[in-house]
């Protein structure tokens, strides 16, 4: 699977309040979820960012709480994936389980800019950017792996998978 689209750069140590804020919480609507994504690091995030845009940001992305709202938010707000240097154990976790692409790629994120256009392999794990024409590699995504994400995540696979057996 290849997606293109324009990046949104981030730093260090974005947290899940800032990716989505706690006065939020009391919704589990995506679609309400995704008007305020990233609205306490940049809160022109959702107005300036369009369905297949790519984040990109520092060390340590998604740190803070556990909680699974900032990656559906991210999903429902229709970013294609988070590119970042690393991510927090927990966020990295829920990221797949909710179906939000995300890979780790520490040369990337250094060089690629805010406003650029990327190309992202999920394949092979090749980043292009399609405004310098420089590749960076990252891990591909495992097959098994991307098969839960193209299933829309963890519990919408395993229904899947168990409607299969149903059958």
């Amino acid at each position: 699977m290849e997606l293109k689209g324009k990046v949104h750069k981030f730093g260090d140590d974005i947290n899940t309040d800032e990716i989505l804020p706690a006065r939020y919480l009391n919704t589990s609507d995506p679609q309400e979820l995704a008007q305020h994504a990233m609205e306490d690091a940049d809160p022109e995030f959702v107005n300036r960012a369009k369905p297949g845009d790519f984040i990109v940001a520092g060390k340590n992305f998604g740190c803070g709480s556990s909680r699974e709202h900032a990656p559906v938010a991210l999903k429902a707000a229709k970013v294609a994936g988070v590119i970042a240097a690393s991510f927090a154990r927990i966020f990295y976790r829920n990221a797949f389980n909710m179906g939000l692409t995300i890979l780790e790629a520490p040369a990337a994120v250094h060089e690629i800019e805010a406003g650029q256009e990327i190309s992202v392999n999920f394949d092979t794990g090749e980043i292009t950017n399609l405004t310098t024409g420089k590749k960076y590699a990252s891990q591909p995504i495992p097959p098994f792996m991307q098969e839960l994400l193209a299933d829309g995540g963890l519990m919408a696979h395993i229904k899947k998978d168990l409607e299969a057996k149903q059958a």
